[in-house]
């Protein structure tokens, strides 16, 4: 009970997700042969109800889309404003679906793939569709480019991450099977990277059977209970829909680059500290507080400057973030005794006292990092290989889609002065 007060239900109850016609049409303000136009004109998908052959229900996502965008037009000038600031979708995608509380990549429930696949199989999944190819597409061990190998020495005053940014376009000079830009070509070119990260991060050490082993074996070795924590932290980080990294991976991607190309610009967006660096702030509030005691008097003094105490509350999730509601429940099962566990039940239960929030995963990731003793750039890194799945699996989409992304600007300057 404790637990679910802290960081919120484990199983919210999911609402339907789908409208009869007459929930559809109320909902929209219209009739029902209106409806009927929508969905033949293909803008509300519609499905057989189980049973009969007659009825259909009728997707609540597409309507809610539709109502939204019925709203925007009442005031036009919003549409532009909001649209790119958490507004409505600005492209499609079948990889992932965040709905009552809830993520799922291509209908997989994400807190469900992590406990029972590999990170292997689900970037397999993301980027065709099916499990069954992961063998083939990891199946053999990387090991770093001899660029890569050379240039590791002066790279050692890097982050991890700051350290792919370097090995990423070098790795990419060698691999001119990249230039491919068809899905199963893009899907091997993807291994290659996902396995290149990696190999980096574990410093060349390369043994265990599949990446979070290899991980667990370099970072951690006495713990090999470690290696399902960093598994799920990599599947749950695989991707988050058109985040910051992702949109501007897809931007890359429609222009026709490569993946590596690809990964280079959701690389350079993750580092910035409103997005994969927030586990920066979330490891300084931890390192003030010195002891899970002490947080409560860190977070106040964030407040009273008028900071918001980071790692907590995500715009998509108002009863908590089950990312990481599920990495933190993990770190507790595996490594009860850890001093993590005493700071991720301490800062949950003030941040809920103080702000109404609950965790987010990346203080879940910070919290998992702690709890696995790696340095402080640990979160960020697990947070960079994981997404590297959904980055490629956004430009597979993009290449097939082959429409460049350029989005007019509404200019707000001075007004042109003919001579």
């Amino acid at each position: 009970m404790l637990f679910e007060t802290l960081f919120g239900q484990r199983r919210l109850p999911m609402k339907s997700p789908h409208f009869t016609a007459h929930q559809a049409s109320k909902a929209l303000g219209i009739t029902l042969p209106t409806l009927y136009a929508y969905v033949s004109r293909g803008l509300i998908r519609s499905e057989a109800t189980v049973g009969s052959k007659r009825t259909r229900r009728y997707r609540a996502e597409d309507v809610h889309v539709l109502k939204q965008r019925k709203d925007l037009r009442r005031n036009p000038a919003k549409i532009v404003e909001g649209a790119l600031h958490w507004g409505e979708p600005v492209m499609e995608s079948a990889i992932t679906l965040i709905a009552a509380g809830h993520v799922y990549y291509l209908g997989h429930n994400v807190v469900s793939l992590s406990t029972n696949r590999t990170i292997e199989e689900v970037a397999a999944l993301v980027w065709t569709g099916d499990f069954a190819p992961a063998a083939e597409l990891f199946g053999t061990k990387a090991t770093l480019p001899p660029r890569c190998l050379a240039m590791r020495t002066q790279l050692r005053d890097l982050t991890t991450v700051e350290g792919f940014q370097v090995i990423v376009p070098l790795a990419a000079a060698d691999d001119l099977a990249a230039c491919d830009l068809r899905p199963t070509s893009v899907a091997q070119a993807g291994a290659r990277i996902v396995r290149l990260l990696a190999a980096f991060a574990a410093k060349d050490r390369t043994h265990g059977k599949n990446i979070a082993q290899t991980l667990q074996e370099a970072w951690v070795p006495a713990k090999p209970q470690a290696a399902q924590l960093i598994n799920t932290a990599l599947i749950l980080c695989a991707d988050h829909e058109l985040n910051v990294s992702s949109f501007a991976a897809r931007c890359v991607a429609s222009a026709g680059s490569s993946p590596y190309a690809v990964v280079m610009a959701g690389l350079a967006a993750l580092q910035g500290i409103k997005h994969g660096r927030t586990s920066e702030r979330i490891e300084a509030l931890l390192q003030e507080a010195r002891t899970p005691g002490g947080l409560r008097k860190a977070m106040i003094a964030r407040l009273k400057r008028g900071e918001r105490i980071p790692g907590f509350g995500h715009p998509l999730y108002p009863d908590g973030d089950p990312r990481g509601r599920e990495l933190l429940a993990l770190v507790a099962k595996i490594f009860p005794k850890s001093p993590a566990v005493a700071f991720a039940a301490a800062g949950a239960e003030e941040a809920l006292k103080l702000i109404g929030e609950r965790p987010s995963v990346d203080f879940g990731l910070v919290i998992a990092a702690r709890a696995l003793g790696l340095p402080p750039d640990g979160a960020i890194t697990l947070f960079a290989i994981g997404r590297t799945v959904g980055w490629i699996g956004h430009a597979i989409e993009q290449y097939r889609r082959d429409r460049i992304i350029r989005p007019r600007a509404r200019y707000v300057g001075e007004t042109p002065v003919e001579a």
